[in-house]
């Protein structure tokens, strides 16, 4: 068993993201007066009185309506109620009890889980207690007094949240957990691709652009391993960002990048690589994650011999920069080859955090000087002192020589192929700094 899951549920604008955003210490959920705004259930790991647990935001649930969004909406809400072990029921103190209230309540009774009710925008204590007396017909239990926006009461929510913990199990705090980021333009098939994964609708899935707007976390294990998936927002193009919601949307898929071990650069088969995937896999190249070029949609690609092979060569040409990164091509809608893509994402996260001990990288570099010399410049010629790893995730080299100037990016590159074709290090970038260090400091 792993960390307890707290799911927050409430009608659409009572406050949820805000109290989210405050009890996990980061903006993560979208706050903005527009019902419906927070659509897919939104994960973050937080910790109270020393236990350490999952929150998820979920879409506000409204009435049955026919909209296949609001529709949708519910269902995730519904998946997180299964989900969580300890349910938040966020209502609005100064709406009073609604209908709509009265829906998620009785919702909440037949799952039998542990409920905390919570009345925010009580922003005024004193005066604001008489009307909590309404929400006990709920039937939930005691109702608990907060003001999310002016941070009151949200210590007794807390503590009543932890007394509803499970019991702690030994390998609950264990993180060794690939974190693998679906990255895309939008309605490239990131959500499919998870949902075909996980068995089960945990994304929302339409062919709406602007769908998935949260970066969504879903912990899932396999034969192969255990994993975080972050299904992210597609990132558009800038022009076509309006909405500060977008804007929003775009800086999350970025900071989803940054969180992740391993990328699945999702590209649509259909459409090639255009300007905007190579912009979102730069992101993740300069971020120094792992990644992994995954080609959708390759069951609805018209094939002839050699097809694969030229398909991979246009993409390397199109993204030179990810010639280090396996290319596989799948079907999320069908299945296709989406089992494989377990043994080569275990692959690239180990290749990413590769360490390689001082000793046999600089007989590796010294062996690379004596095919290549290093290069001159006006009589001067590099010198190459030595070379260690100072980090991983990328693997990151510095290399001391004898001017910086003289380390030119083509002689750079050739160091780090040769690198790569002595370890592998398929799948993760590789970063190499140069300081200056003269013969003198360096043998005394």
């Amino acid at each position: 068993m792993g960390k307890p899951i707290v799911a927050i549920i409430g009608k659409p604008n009572v406050g949820k993201s805000t109290f989210f955003n405050y009890i996990v210490g980061s903006r993560i959920s979208i706050v903005e007066d527009t019902p419906g705004v927070t659509r897919d259930r939104v994960y973050a790991e937080t910790n109270w009185r020393g236990r350490n647990f999952t929150v998820v935001d979920t879409a506000g649930i409204e009435p049955e309506k026919d909209d296949i969004i609001i529709s949708q909406m519910r269902e995730q809400a519904k998946i997180a109620v299964e989900i969580a072990d300890v349910i938040i029921f966020l209502t609005d103190i100064k709406q009073g009890v609604t209908a709509a209230d009265q829906e998620i309540a009785l919702m909440l009774k037949k799952s039998k889980k542990p409920v905390v009710l919570v009345c925010n925008k009580a922003d005024n204590m004193s005066r604001d207690k008489n009307e909590i007396y309404e929400f006990y017909n709920l039937g939930i239990g005691e109702p608990y007094p907060i003001s999310a926006a002016n941070v009151l009461g949200i210590g007794d929510v807390l503590d009543a949240i932890y007394e509803n913990f499970p019991q702690k199990q030994d390998d609950e705090d264990e993180d060794n957990r690939i974190r693998v980021a679906v990255i895309g333009k939008p309605n490239v098939g990131k959500s499919s691709l998870i949902n075909k994964i996980l068995g089960e609708n945990r994304t929302i899935v339409s062919s709406i652009a602007g769908t998935t707007r949260d970066a969504i976390d879903t912990e899932y294990e396999n034969k192969y391993g255990k994993y975080t998936l972050i299904d992210t927002a597609g990132i558009r193009r800038k022009s076509k960002v309006t909405e500060s919601i977008e804007k929003f949307s775009i800086m999350r898929t970025l900071l989803a990048i940054e969180r992740a071990d391993v990328c699945l650069m999702m590209i649509d088969a259909l459409d090639g690589v255009s300007e905007q995937d190579a912009k979102i896999a730069g992101e993740a190249h300069e971020a120094g994650k792992g990644i992994i070029i995954v080609i959708n949609k390759w069951d609805e690609y018209e094939k002839e011999t050699g097809t694969l092979e030229k398909y991979k060569k246009e993409v390397y040409n199109k993204l030179s920069y990810l010639s280090y990164a396996p290319i596989i091509f799948i079907s999320a809608k069908t299945g296709q080859r989406v089992d494989k893509l377990f043994t080569m994402i275990n692959n690239v996260a180990e290749q990413n955090s590769m360490r390689i001990s001082t000793s046999v990288l600089n007989q590796v570099i010294n062996e690379a000087i004596a095919l290549v010399q290093p290069p001159t410049d006006k009589g001067r010629r590099l010198k190459i002192l030595y070379a260690t790893q100072v980090s991983t995730k990328p693997p990151t080299f510095v290399v001391f020589v004898n001017n910086k100037e003289l380390f030119h990016f083509s002689y750079e590159r050739y160091l780090v192929n040769q690198i790569r074709k002595e370890f592998g290090l398929e799948g993760t970038p590789i970063r190499m700094i140069a300081r200056e260090k003269s013969d003198k400091e360096f043998n005394g």
